[in-house]
C-alpha cells in the first residue's frame, strides 16, 4: 500500500458527497478517493463531473471486485451499514460505517464478530463527535476520577426540530422498514454515543416515547428515557424533533464535582475541594446559613473551570477520515472503533422495546424480542421486507 489509503464512498448523496469534498481539498492527508458508487445515474454523472478520473461504480459489489480501493465509507440508509461492513470485510477490504452501526443489535452484532475475526483489517465508526475536542477533553476529566464517582447525568438535546416537509421528501424517511426508527436512529446516534462513551453504559433503561406526537409520521419524535448505572446512580436522556427553539444541556453530576455543557460548545467544570459526602458531615447549619446567604468564599470548597475549543465546520467528520486512514497505514488504534458502534445502537434499542412493552428494560435484553417487535411494525407499514 502507498502512503494513502484508497477509500470507495458508497453513496454520493449530502454525506457521500460531503466526504469527497473533504478528501479533494485536502482535508484528510493520508486518504485518496479510489472509487465512488451509487446507483442513481443522476448521481454518478455528478461524480464524474466533480472527480474526473475517479473510478465510478453503480453497486459496492463491483467496487469490491474492482481493485480500486483499499477500504470503504458506506453513507447509505441504516440498514445497510452492517450487511455493506460484512461484505467488504469478507473482501479484504477495510471498513468505515456510518452511524448508527446498524438498527437492530442483532444485526451489528454479527458485523462485529466478522470483524474481530479479521483483526488485520480496520473497522471503524463515523462518531465524529468524539473527535470533538470539547467531549474528547470532558471523557479525560471522567476517566481520571476528577469528578469522582458519577452519580446523576441529565441530557436535554431538542436542537434537532424538523419541519413536516422534511418527512414528506421521500416514502421511506421516518418510517420502521426505510430508516429503523425515529430522532434516536436518526438525529440523536451521537448523543447516545457521546453519553454512554464518557458515562458508561447503564445497566437497565425505562423509558416513555411518543410516535407521531407532533408529526404525521409512524416512529419516534419524542423521547424521555431514565437509565440505572447501578450503586444508585441514574440518568435521563430527553430529546424531541418539535422544539423549534431547542435545548442542549448535558450534566454530570460526580461525588467530587460536576460538568455543565452547553450547546455541545461551552462546559463548565466544577471540582469539589473534598468528597460532598464529607463536606456534607462537616458543615455546621451556620455554614450552611452563610452559604445561602451567599457569605462564604467559594474557592474554600471547590473551583470553576470553563472549558470551550474552536471546533471548524468538517474538521470532526475529516479528522475521523484521517484517523481510520492512519490505523489503515500503521495499524494503531482507532479514536472510534467500529465494535463500539453496537453500544449506541443497544441503548436505542433499549428505549424503544421499553416503551414498546411497558416494562424496564435490561441492556442485556433478548435481541430476538426486539426483532420481532419491530418486525411487527415492518410489517404494518407493508411497504418493506422485514428484517432476519
Amino acid at each position: 500500500m502507498s502512503d494513502k489509503v484508497r477509500i470507495g464512498i458508497i453513496g454520493f448523496g449530502a454525506q457521500g458527497s460531503m466526504y469527497a469534498k473533504f478528501i479533494a481539498d485536502g482535508m484528510v492527508p493520508s486518504m485518496e478517493i479510489g472509487a465512488i458508487a451509487d446507483h442513481d445515474e443522476a448521481r454518478r454523472a455528478k461524480a464524474a463531473e466533480l472527480y474526473p478520473g475517479v473510478a465510478l461504480h453503480e453497486s459496492l459489489d463491483t467496487v469490491l471486485t474492482s481493485g480500486d480501493v483499499d477500504a470503504i465509507v458506506t453513507t447509505v440508509p441504516h440498514f445497510l451499514h452492517p450487511e455493506m461492513g460484512i461484505a467488504a470485510l469478507e473482501a479484504g477490504i477495510h471498513a468505515l460505517v456510518e452511524k448508527p452501526a446498524g438498527v437492530y443489535t442483532k444485526q451489528v452484532a454479527e458485523l462485529n464478530a466478522l470483524a474481530a475475526s479479521k483483526p488485520e483489517l480496520t473497522f471503524g465508526i463515523m462518531f465524529n463527535q468524539r473527535n470533538n475536542p470539547l467531549y474528547k477533553r470532558l471523557k479525560e476529566i471522567v476517566d481520571g476520577g476528577e469528578i469522582g464517582d458519577i452519580r446523576r447525568t441529565n441530557w436535554i438535546i431538542t436542537t434537532w426540530w424538523r419541519p413536516q416537509g422534511y418527512y414528506d421528501q421521500s416514502d421511506w424517511r421516518a418510517t420502521w422498514g426505510g430508516e429503523g426508527g425515529g430522532v434516536l436512529v436518526n438525529q440523536a446516534p451521537h448523543q447516545l454515543d457521546l453519553w454512554q462513551w464518557i458515562c458508561g453504559v447503564p445497566k437497565s433503561v425505562y423509558a416513555k416515547v411518543a410516535y407521531g406526537f407532533r408529526r404525521d409520521i409512524a416512529v419516534e419524535d419524542e423521547v424521555t428515557a431514565v437509565v440505572d448505572y447501578g450503586n444508585g446512580a441514574t440518568g435521563v436522556f430527553v430529546t424531541a424533533t418539535h422544539d423549534i427553539t431547542g435545548t442542549d444541556r448535558f450534566e454530570i453530576l460526580g461525588d467530587k464535582g460536576k460538568i455543565v455543557v452547553e450547546n455541545s460548545k461551552t462546559a463548565t467544570v466544577t471540582r469539589l475541594k473534598r468528597p460532598e459526602r464529607e463536606l456534607s458531615a462537616e458543615m455546621s447549619m451556620d455554614d450552611v446559613m452563610r452559604m445561602f446567604m451567599g457569605d462564604f468564599d467559594a474557592t474554600e470548597l471547590y473551583t470553576t473551570e470553563v472549558i470551550e475549543f474552536d471546533s471548524p465546520w468538517g474538521q470532526q467528520h475529516a479528522g475521523v477520515l484521517e484517523d481510520f486512514a492512519q490505523s489503515v497505514l500503521t495499524g494503531g488504534d482507532l479514536l472510534a472503533p467500529g465494535a463500539e458502534g453496537i453500544n449506541g445502537v443497544r441503548l436505542a434499542n433499549a428505549i424503544h422495546l421499553s416503551s414498546w412493552t411497558g416494562r424496564e428494560v435490561p441492556l442485556d435484553f433478548d435481541e430476538d424480542e426486539y426483532l420481532a417487535e419491530l418486525n411487527a411494525r415492518i410489517a404494518e407499514e407493508g411497504k418493506f421486507p422485514v428484517r432476519s
